[in-house]
Formats: structure tokens, sequence, C-alpha cells
């Protein structure tokens, strides 16, 4: 935010910045929009593949009548790859928006390709919801994957060996990442 001050210049709607700033951090906001809206992409093939384990009646791998997963299983697997979709859906459309917007402000101007006017409190707000979005679609796909897990390789109440540890390294590992996602985006946020 400093290099906003050091060598003001004054635009059409009264924002004050350089140009060489405004252009940097233009391309950055629409490079970092590109990658939210690959990693949904990515995780929307995700909810995909869970949604073609929705069989019912499906044995599981314990070979334990017990083990298998019920109907009501099934059922949450569907609703959570649902809303998993939809948060994800909902963070890259937000994500293209904003990419198409900051694409149509700087066609205005040929000179300045990578130079937008843009009103910074909109951007941020729109970024954060995409961000939202897509912690939300990650808890919702990590809560999904558990319901995989205990229809292929057996209820957590049984007792399966696999399936705890399967679950335990996902929870583990997604939550941890989630963490580390959510910090960063804050800090980036705050300086």
């Amino acid at each position: 935010m400093a290099e906003f001050e050091e060598h003001p210049k004054e635009h059409y709607d009264g924002q004050r910045e350089t140009s060489k700033s405004s252009s940097s951090i233009t391309s950055v906001h629409v490079t970092a929009l590109d990658g939210l809206v690959n990693v949904n992409s990515l995780f929307t093939i995700a909810v995909f593949v869970g949604l073609s384990l929705t069989v019912p009646g499906q044995r599981s791998l314990e070979n334990r009548t017990a083990c298998d997963a019920g109907n009501d299983v099934a059922k949450k697997l569907l609703a959570f790859e649902v809303v998993s979709f939809s948060f994800f859906l909902f963070s890259s459309l937000i994500a293209q928006g904003l990419k198409l917007a900051l694409n149509l402000l700087n066609s205005r101007d040929v000179k300045e390709a990578v130079k937008a006017h843009i009103n910074i409190k909109v951007l941020r707000s729109g970024m954060l919801a995409s961000a939202f979005g897509s912690v939300m679609g990650c808890l919702f796909l990590m809560l999904s994957m558990v319901n995989v897990i205990q229809i292929r390789l057996g209820m957590l109440s049984c007792g399966s060996k696999y399936a705890v540890h399967s679950v335990a390294a996902l929870v583990v590992l997604v939550s941890t990442a989630l963490v580390a996602y959510i910090s960063t985006a804050i800090y980036a946020f705050l300086h």
C-alpha cells in the first residue's frame, strides 16, 4: 500500500495510485484468480468421482456385513458432494466475474494492457468471497470423502483399521492445508 503514496497519479475515478503499482497489482490479481479457478476445477473433478460411488447396496472391502454402509451414508455422500460442487461453482463464478471485469477494464486503454482502474474494495470483497467458497467446498468435499471411505473400506463404527487410518490422514492433512490457506489469505489481505 505504501507504493500508492510515493508517486501518486490522479485517475478518472478519483483513486490515487501509481502506474507501475497498478499494472503489477492487476496482473497479480488476474494470476491469483486464474489459480483459484484452476484449483476449483480439479476439486470439481473429485466431486464427480465421489458421485460415481453412490451405488445403493454396495459392499465394503471389509467382508463383514456389519461394516457395510447403509443408504443413509450414500445419501450423506450425495448431499455433501452437491453442496461441495455448489461452493466450488460459487467460488469459480465469482473469480471468473472478477477476471472478466479486470480484462474488460484493461481493454479500454490499449497502451496499458495490464493496468486497470479498479475499486480495490470490490476486488478484495470478491476475492474474499471466492476464497470462502473454495474453503467451504473443501470442507464439504472432505466430509463426502469420509463417506466414500466408509462405503468402500467399511464403517468407522465397526472399527475397520483401514477406514480409520484413511479418515485420520484425510482430516489431518486437509485441515492443515486449509489452516495454511486461510492464514496466507488473511495475511495477504491485511498487508
